[in-house]
């Protein structure tokens, strides 16, 4: 087991690089359409390329990732609606604990049952405080986790939550306003939250123009995740990434 992505998310926020990951959700995608993604990912110089959905029905994992892997040298990462969700032919696991919520299920339970079988999968395992806030709808992560997300105009509660993920010994923060969120999160939350941690921030959910994630990017996110857009309109892609790759560096 390695910590090559891990190292790599370090690095380019050491230098102030910003990142770029497309979420491909199982459940949503065909050989046809990973070929495109894949090409379009590549073209644009795309990161990473995130798997995972809050919901996988489909019993497709395994053939997903090692179709990603055949059609492209991006890094796949996994991001899974629970632990269990896992394929050995990926690159790493986002290893999720819930900390905005309190359902102990997500914080530490089911990562008690899967565990042995994470350890045995070989993955680069990336401990992930995963926070879900308030995106103007219910969605899919926040009925799956039976949990209330944190309202969007509470950033001290956002910043001493990622604060405590931090001291908790979470190598990453993950906030996500969820997949169809009406609002992304507010780039003042996002300030005020990368200012308190020193791992790694990534944003997600309810992003669907590139001007966005620039402000996202220029207020302290590290890692931008985009994918309901990009189901919408695959050709986001490229301007997505042109935008969150030019966001200037800022010498410390």
């Amino acid at each position: 087991m390695t910590n090559r992505i891990y190292q790599s998310l370090l690095s380019q926020k050491a230098k102030g690089h910003k990142s770029f990951a497309v979420l491909i959700d199982p459940d949503k995608v065909t050989v046809e359409k990973i070929t495109e993604l894949t090409t379009l990912a590549m073209d644009a110089s795309v990161d990473y390329l995130l798997i995972g959905g809050s919901l996988v029905v489909s019993n497709h994992l395994d053939e997903v990732v090692m179709q990603v892997k055949k059609e492209c040298n991006i890094p796949v990462v996994l991001f899974p609606g629970s632990p269990s969700q896992l394929s050995r032919h990926a690159d790493a696991l986002l290893y999720l604990s819930l900390i905005s919520g309190r359902n102990p299920e997500l914080l530490i339970g089911q990562h008690v049952i899967s565990a042995p079988q994470v350890k045995q999968s070989g993955l680069e395992i990336i401990s992930t405080g995963y926070m879900v806030i308030d995106g103007g709808a219910p969605t899919t992560v926040s009925y799956i986790s039976n949990a209330t997300p944190i309202p969007a105009d509470k950033n001290e509660i956002a910043m001493c939550t990622a604060m405590a993920g931090e001291m908790l010994g979470m190598k990453l923060i993950y906030m996500d306003a969820g997949s169809g969120a009406r609002r992304a999160i507010t780039e003042s939350m996002i300030e005020k939250v990368s200012q308190v941690i020193e791992v790694p921030l990534v944003i997600g959910g309810g992003i669907t123009d590139p001007e966005k994630a620039y402000r996202n990017c220029k207020a302290g996110a590290d890692l931008i995740v985009i994918g309901n857009a990009i189901e919408k309109d695959a050709g986001l892609i490229r301007e997505m990434s042109a935008a969150i790759h030019s966001v200037p560096v800022i010498s410390k």
